[in-house]
């Protein structure tokens, strides 16, 4: 039986970024695969037979082949209990990757073999670094033909600033890819390729550098290719160095193909060896110790009807300190009053369990009537405090959203309002509407296709989605300042948010400065105060 301390020590909480299409949901499943959590994964380009990925819950992301929301997942391989959080990769759902990052403790930054450092990544990457988390590097898709790895670490160094040492190294020429050698052990893992398509485990030929048959498994070339690679690693590149990685000022790197489950069991290995267990949390008293002995966490994440056939109603809880029990009741720093956090679930994606006890570093779900908000602080200390508040982003695309059968306002309204609580959209009410109509915001054009797709098939509304010409949407303060708004114009509209505090939505950046320019007792805000 593990103490509070011990269970606390052998957790890993850990998210996965990448740019779209990186092979992020695959690699995830390959961890699973590895980690004995699942007997055989779906490969991503089964789809259309309906082998989906295990990370993917929501339908659209079945039938589109991309992640719309972050997934929870936990298992406990050697000892680790290891909780993983799969972010969305598609720009339009980052806000829902930036929050998920707050809940993790290191990251895993995928990358495409051939591509290198894309945009996504590194936006994600610069969200990594503002918080300080060890970053940990995966080249994937090394069964095509890829980037030379020295050009890799040379575009990690100076398009994102930070330095790499290889843990493992490619081994083969042109794409045709071998292998990885362990710089550690000095020694060279062969693969064998199998027809299972990368859905099971497969077998590997473990040869020391050193060994005189080296040529035959590998050929001349190869063979003289990485003597050659690793004797300039170990004189000319970066050593290890723990505290580096653990400052986010050194990433390990791994290469392999997570596609063919090259090179994910020896990263998953190291990883959970090298990464830290659950830190400590900032907040308005100061640091929040992991092994406090008062319960602690924060909601990150709201979600409804993960499971359609309930209609549930999810907050998902990162514990920072002490240990959760079954129903227990906490404080809500928000609401001013204890809530209890009743049916407590773990995931894996789809799939739950109930949870008798957790522990800091654990990701929960508990049953959400309402009464959680994001960024919520529950805690069961006798002094009141709040972590660090959740980051929220400006909405980019705008539009006013109403039922087509206006019998189903009902339902309409009840949806919006739900998804609104999960973050997914902002909501405004505009008075020359009336109570039919909201505009929505939303920071990718893609959020409105999911905005219809869930209220049709989650609360059976079929949404008329009609596009604004609305660029930025501006909070003010003080509230009751007097502003010289164009009279007429329709490039400035005044609504109000959820709370009923005032936003007014500008058409393009030149209306906005005007008004800026007219209004300089007027502090306009692109995030909610």
């Amino acid at each position: 039986m593990l103490n509070r301390e011990q269970e606390i020590a052998r957790r890993r909480t850990f998210a996965i970024i990448s740019h779209p299409d990186a092979g992020k949901t695959t690699l995830t499943e390959k961890l699973l695969l590895y980690g004995g959590a699942i007997r055989e994964a779906g490969s991503v380009k089964s789809r259309k037979a309906g082998n989906y990925a295990v990370s993917d819950w929501m339908e659209i992301e079945m039938q589109r082949g991309i992640s719309v929301t972050s997934s929870v997942m936990n298992f406990d391989y050697e000892g680790y209990r290891i909780n993983i959080l799969d972010t969305p990769g598609h720009q339009d759902f980052s806000e829902d990757a930036y929050r998920t990052l707050v809940a993790a403790d290191s990251a895993v930054m995928l990358l495409d073999g051939a591509k290198g450092v894309e945009e996504q990544t590194r936006k994600l990457f610069h969200v990594c670094k503002m918080r300080g988390i060890p970053i940990f590097t995966f080249v994937n898709k090394l069964d095509r033909v890829c980037k030379n790895p020295f050009d890799l670490q040379d575009e990690l160094e100076k398009t994102l600033g930070i330095h790499s040492y290889p843990v493992t190294w490619p081994v083969g020429v042109d794409g045709v890819f071998k292998g990885v050698y362990n710089r550690a052990l000095r020694r060279l893992e062969l693969f064998q390729t199998s027809g299972s398509h990368g859905s099971q485990k497969i077998s590997s030929i473990q040869i020391d550098i050193s060994d005189p048959d080296l040529e035959s498994y590998i050929g001349a070339e190869a063979a003289q290719n990485l003597r050659d690679d690793i004797d300039l690693l170990d004189h000319a590149g970066d050593s290890f160095d723990l505290q580096r990685v653990l400052a986010g000022e050194l990433t390990p790197m791994f290469f392999g193909s997570a596609m063919n489950n090259f090179g994910v069991q020896q990263f998953l290995e190291d990883f959970i060896k090298m990464s830290p267990a659950p830190g400590k949390r900032n907040s308005t008293k100061g640091l929040i110790e992991p092994g406090d002995e008062s319960f602690s966490g924060f909601v990150f994440k709201i979600q409804a009807n993960m499971d359609p056939k309930h209609r549930d109603r999810l907050a998902f809880i990162r514990i920072c300190s002490g240990r959760y029990e079954k129903d227990m009741s906490v404080y809500n720093e928000r609401l001013g009053k204890p809530v209890r956090l009743a049916q407590p679930q773990q995931f894996m994606a789809q799939n739950r369990a109930m949870v008798e006890e957790a522990y800091a570093g654990d990701i929960i779900g508990v049953f959400d009537a309402g009464t959680f908000h994001l960024g919520d602080t529950l805690h069961s200390s006798k002094e009141s405090f709040c972590f660090d508040p959740i980051p929220m982003f400006p909405a980019e695309h705008f539009a006013a959203v109403s039922a087509m059968d206006i019998s189903k306002r009902k339902q309409f309204v009840k949806g919006i309002e739900q998804l609104k609580t999960e973050g997914a959209i902002q909501v405004f009410h505009n008075p020359d509407y009336g109570n039919d109509k909201y505009v929505v915001g939303v920071a990718g054009a893609l959020q409105l296709d999911v905005l219809a797709y869930r209220m049709q098939g989650e609360y059976g509304v079929q949404l008329r989605v009609e596009s604004l010409p609305i660029q930025y949407a501006r909070w003010y303060t003080p509230e009751d300042a007097t502003l010289d708004l164009p009279q007429y114009s329709g490039d400035v509209t005044r609504v109000t948010d959820s709370l009923g505090r005032p936003v007014i939505l500008f058409a393009s950046r030149w209306a906005l400065q005007k008004v800026e320019e007219k209004n300089t007792h007027v502090k306009f805000l692109d995030i909610a105060p």
